[in-house]
């Protein structure tokens, strides 16, 4: 699968959620399950499916916009699909903050193994493939490769945390204050979407926990670019990686380091 086609996708979806991000012509409703969905969210879909399908006809597509066409035994048979969030960071769209996304993944036996995450309203394309390393596009068009400290640059007393800007929880809280009285002084780092995963990815933050609610949709692509910057995401008081197409799409808390 060449990487620059999926680039291509996302950016075109993103440019499209801009060009209304800016126009401030996003009408929002409110889904069934309580989050919000706007005009943005529904054309950024249509770009990345339509172009998706004619792409690879064979793989089928699961996105947060059509999850309710998909039967969940029919997607139990799948094993390779592309996962989709085509505005991540929905509120962070409405309430302005150039913290959205758009997120694609190539999911293969539960597993992500292709993952490009677009930020239109920062011009940061971050994208991944399995054994191949994890990369950041800046405005500059320059890419560079995302690489883990050295062990010996890591040994800091000052740990960043990443936590959700709209959905932070007391368990996120309280994960903080255990880190606290290891002896780490504490920064938190604010932040919306699956850039969450790009800040550690990034190693702008040691780690991102989240205990809070998120759906696999929201963690895919961001899940591969941190894994082949070389950082673990886990399944939290597991030490398991995260599963994809699980009977329920509903995450467990995790942990990004």
């Amino acid at each position: 699968m060449d990487i620059e086609k999926i680039i291509n996708i996302a950016t075109l979806a993103g440019e499209k959620i801009l060009d209304i991000y800016k126009k401030d012509t996003a009408n929002v409703k409110i889904k069934n399950d309580g989050s919000p969905v706007t005009t943005a969210d529904l054309a950024a879909n249509k770009i990345i499916c339509d172009i998706l399908t004619a792409l690879t006809p064979d793989i089928p597509i699961l996105s947060e916009e059509s999850i309710d066409q998909i039967n969940r035994s029919e997607r139990q048979k799948w094993s390779k699909f592309w996962l989709i969030d085509p505005l991540d960071g929905t509120k962070e769209f409405i309430n302005k903050t150039d913290e959205f996304t758009v997120n694609i993944a190539l999911i293969d036996q539960g597993e992500p193994v292709l993952g490009v995450v677009y930020a239109p309203a920062l011009k940061k394309t971050y994208f991944a493939k399995k054994g191949h390393g994890a990369f950041l596009r800046d405005k500059a068009h320059s890419a560079r490769r995302l690489l883990a400290r050295e062990s010996s640059d890591s040994q800091k007393n000052t740990y960043n945390v990443v936590t959700s800007r709209s959905h932070n929880c007391e368990k996120t809280n309280l994960y903080i204050k255990s880190l606290e009285t290891q002896g780490f002084e504490i920064a938190r780092v604010p932040m919306g979407s699956s850039l969450k995963f790009c800040i550690v990815a990034e190693n702008k933050a040691e780690c991102y926990p989240r205990f809070g609610p998120t759906m696999e949709w929201d963690t895919g692509a961001g899940d591969i670019i941190a894994r082949e910057a070389g950082k673990q995401v886990l399944v939290f008081d597991e030490e398991t990686p995260l599963e994809y197409n699980k009977d329920s799409l509903l995450n467990p808390a995790f942990i990004v380091s």
